[in-house]
């Protein structure tokens, strides 16, 4: 049988709660060893038009990293509780898709463990190899699950969370007009990131100037945020990105679509520098364990998920005109390809 998590038992009384609006999916179940197995569950909502732009939300592909998960679950149950009385929320669900994915690696989460239960770092998993200069087993490794970042044995298919995520990804979002997806993490630096392709190699995706059209309406938007806006390869670059590999995938398939995924990587290291005691705790590198601390991310973030569903929506409205990428690509490479790194 399988067992459901407090966070997979949250999920499906979301989805009673928000009924009608909302539909839950199991993509698959995992095993997770010693007799237990959990389903991985993702939640969809809003236009069934296939035309329609869609935004898809994603958590907890670290287990270790909990707050991730967090982050993407208050989002969605914001909007459940706002689908009773906020008739914005529902001209925003008329117009697009929402996909929800909390927690992509259920075993992990259970185990404690920043792996899934086979070892394997799902972020490392893809079938993309980087190019050097790659940092020593941070960027991936097939030496051993043991070991950390581990990628899985070359040449096997991809974790079942993985594919799970990956079909998700490719049914829901790839080939539609336009998509964002964004992936919530923590545990780099002092500042909250948002990173965008690609980790495997310092050449720019094609779509940089619609990336950098989005920055720059966040930063009108936003006028006091603190979020760093940049692409990961600009702190470093790693094997087996999962979004790598579906931006790579959308562009063969797709090449008339636009997919821009972001990573929403949480800079742990400040909750760490506020207090130290919390490295002693297992989960204390990676997570705000101060209660206060854990509400004003979770708070930060949410709001940040409801600009960029919004922004999916109007994408028509900042997305660069044909006449207009060139600027926007120079502005861009000025910005992230052509200055030292911060």
């Amino acid at each position: 049988m399988p067992v459901l998590l407090p966070e997979l038992s949250a999920i499906r009384r979301l989805v009673d709660t928000g009924a009608p609006y909302l539909t839950l999916h199991t993509l698959g179940e995992i095993d997770a060893g010693h007799g237990e197995r959990f389903p991985l569950l993702a939640v969809s909502m809003g236009s069934s038009d296939p035309a329609a732009p869609a935004l898809g939300v994603f958590g907890g592909v670290h287990g270790l990293e909990r707050i991730g998960a967090e982050v993407a679950m208050a989002f969605l149950r914001s909007l459940v509780e706002r689908l009773a009385w906020d008739d914005t929320l529902h001209h925003l669900l008329a117009g697009m898709r929402l996909v929800l994915m909390p927690l992509v690696n259920p075993g992990g989460y259970w185990r404690g463990s920043r792996a899934n239960p086979r070892g394997v770092d799902l972020m490392r998993n893809a079938p993309v190899d980087a190019q050097p200069p790659v940092p020593w087993l941070v960027s991936g490794q097939r030496i051993s699950p043991v070991l950390p970042w581990y990628r899985g044995r070359a040449g096997q298919p991809m974790e079942v969370e993985s594919q799970a995520l990956c079909a998700l990804v490719e049914s829901e979002l790839l080939g539609r007009g336009f998509s964002i997806a964004v992936d919530c993490h923590s545990g780099f630096g002092l500042h909250d990131r948002i990173w965008f392709p690609y980790a495997h190699t310092a050449r720019p995706v094609e779509h940089l100037p619609e990336l950098h059209a989005l920055c720059e309406v966040f930063d009108r938007a936003q006028l006091h945020h603190r979020y760093v806006f940049e692409p990961q390869s600009r702190q470093y670059r790693t094997h087996g990105d999962l979004w790598d590999h579906l931006y790579d995938q959308g562009q063969r398939q797709h090449p008339g679509s636009i997919f821009l995924p972001l990573t929403l990587e949480m800079g742990s290291w400040l909750w760490v520098k506020k207090n130290p005691r919390q490295l002693f705790s297992r989960h204390g590198a990676f997570n705000p364990l101060i209660e206060h601390r854990r509400q004003r991310v979770l708070r930060r973030h949410v709001a940040w998920l409801d600009f960029i569903a919004r922004a999916t929506l109007g994408h028509a409205h900042w997305l660069p005109a044909p006449t207009e990428r060139h600027t926007q690509l120079e502005l861009a490479l000025n910005r992230w390809y052509r200055t030292p790194r911060a």
